[in-house]
């Protein structure tokens, strides 16, 4: 067993070794997990979660490693979630962002761990929420949340950074997948990475096009903008940064970070409260409980929801 005080007063201090150990604790859901939590809940909220999705190929993780180094010029602390995907054997990421972004390695102002997704649709770690808690609470000024690119499920971004950022590429065809996944409803700033090759003007047109079909925004309310980049080379990386802090200042005049921020406590509180009751029914396999509904069903005495209140009612209660 692990001091958590300890370890939560050295992620303070910026110790990345006691950073990881309190992500490692996470991601494994360690019985310690709660005295993790509780020590952090004082110490978050202060830091700006951006999150970058889109499909795979469209250059998330350079875009990614040249914003580190442009709020690495503001002075900023930075941490970095990169969701990858799970080897099917061992359960780890597949792909090492620690690689990726290895300009970055040793800098003390910038923290960078890869998350396995372990399965979870939706583009997303399950222990992302509690993993952006330990970098807040670590002190990060920025973190940024990149996906892990498996096309049509990314939207959960949405539900998990203060702002998201879409990216896209030319000759990918992404605006008719950018239709299909449902991105056009959750991006805030679309970026058309990749400027330099043929067709980027005209993916910037198409986009702008489809952002305005699908429009239904009244006075005042934010227009995503569409920048234009070449990430590899830092072209176009200020202007995603002042469009961030434009939507960001937007959101705050206007009370919608704190909406947001409300809405995905609420969500992990449910996420956290589901699992934690769909444990309790995992328990009831084989309980007598659960054999005697299923025979007044076959039976016919009893309907499946009716069956499922009942069981409900009984864990809650007990």
């Amino acid at each position: 067993m692990q001091d958590v005080s300890t370890l939560v007063a050295q992620a303070r201090e910026g110790r990345p070794r006691a950073v990881a150990r309190l992500i490692s604790l996470v991601e494994g859901a360690s019985p310690q997990l709660r005295e993790v939590m509780a020590a952090l809940a004082p110490l978050t909220g202060n830091a700006y979660v951006v999150g970058l999705t889109g499909s795979p190929g469209v250059g998330k993780s350079t875009s990614t490693s040249a914003l580190v180094t442009a709020y690495r010029k503001q002075g900023k602390r930075v941490g970095v979630l990169a969701v990858d995907p799970s080897s099917p054997f061992s359960g780890g990421a597949l792909l090492g962002d620690r690689v990726r972004m290895s300009d970055h390695a040793s800098d003390p102002g910038v923290y960078i761990r890869s998350m396995a997704t372990r399965g979870h649709l939706g583009g997303l770690a399950w222990a992302a929420p509690q993993a952006i808690r330990v970098l807040d609470a670590a002190g990060c000024d920025v973190i940024l949340v990149e996906t892990v690119g498996v096309g049509q499920s990314e939207v959960e971004i949405a539900s998990q950074a203060d702002t998201s950022v879409v990216l896209l590429a030319p000759g990918m065809g992404d605006g008719i997948q950018a239709a299909k996944a449902g991105i056009l409803e959750i991006g805030d700033v679309y970026v058309v990475n990749k400027a330099d090759r043929d067709g980027a003007d005209a993916t910037a047109r198409e986009l702008n096009h489809m952002l305005g079909l699908g429009e239904s925004r009244g006075p005042g309310d934010w227009r995503p903008p569409i920048v234009k980049t070449v990430a590899a080379r830092a072209e176009g990386v200020d202007e995603v940064l002042e469009a961030l802090e434009k939507h960001r200042a937007w959101m705050e005049e206007r009370g919608v970070l704190t909406e947001r921020r409300r809405a995905r406590a609420a969500r992990e509180v449910e996420t956290i409260a589901v699992t934690a009751l769909r444990e309790r029914i995992a328990d009831l396999h084989g309980d007598r409980r659960l054999g005697a509904l299923a025979e007044k069903i076959v039976a016919g005495e009893l309907d499946p929801y009716r069956a499922a209140d009942d069981l409900v009612t009984g864990l809650t209660q007990a």
